[in-house]
């Protein structure tokens, strides 16, 4: 299923390629994908992490196919997915799919949002695991390491590649940890890959 999930994702990117830059299309496909895995687990759960308001959520812009102001729309749904969420604010509202110059004019912008959408509406986060692993961190991180690639850069200048992350973990010695009192902190988390792997480290020691 994760095979998929990533073939899937990068037709997704590939799509957009032509018109800009990784750098820049990073931001339109991690803005679907989030939206389309928070709607899958949280959408209708009063006591969700994450609260997904009507109006917000990947539904919304699957309704929105085919509309000739589909890129505008799915600014509007995001940004009520960021505002329903202090945390996310900033964050996931980052690329403008009604920009012209990057995602086409008129009907152009319309078929290959529409298509883009339609790519993710296929994939299922309900369950958010598979095979053990996180199913939207590994998408996230295999994105990343394309991302950079494409724009001739490091996977550092991106994330912090997994790799490095289990290898910090091992080295501060979170697996010697004896109490659940005693916590670790990363002022620069990003994505928050590395706490993760810090994560992992630690329950693989218990």
């Amino acid at each position: 299923m994760l095979d998929d999930i990533k073939k899937t994702l990068w037709a997704t990117a590939d799509k957009l390629r032509a018109n800009m830059d990784a750098a820049e299309y990073k931001h339109v496909v991690l803005g679907l994908i989030f939206v389309k895995y928070v709607s899958d687990k949280y959408a209708g759960d009063p006591n969700a992490l994450i609260n997904v308001p009507t109006g917000g959520s990947f539904a919304d812009m699957v309704a929105a196919k085919g509309d000739k102001e589909i890129g505008d729309r799915i600014n509007k749904i995001i940004g009520k997915l960021a505002e329903a969420n202090d945390s996310l604010k900033g964050a996931i509202n980052v690329a403008d799919f009604n920009d012209e110059e990057k995602l086409g004019k008129a009907q152009a912008m319309v078929d290959r949002l529409t298509k883009l959408v339609a790519i993710f509406e296929g994939l299922d986060f309900g369950g958010n695991r598979a095979e053990g692993d996180d199913l939207l961190g590994d998408a996230y991180e295999y994105l990343m390491r394309h991302f950079a690639t494409e724009s001739g850069k490091s996977k550092g200048q991106f994330y912090t590649p997994a790799e490095v992350s289990r290898i910090m973990a091992k080295v501060i010695g979170i697996g010697s940890a004896t109490s659940a009192s005693q916590t670790i902190y990363d002022p620069t988390c990003g994505s928050g890959s590395l706490l993760l792997k810090a994560h992992d480290e630690a329950k693989g020691a218990t």
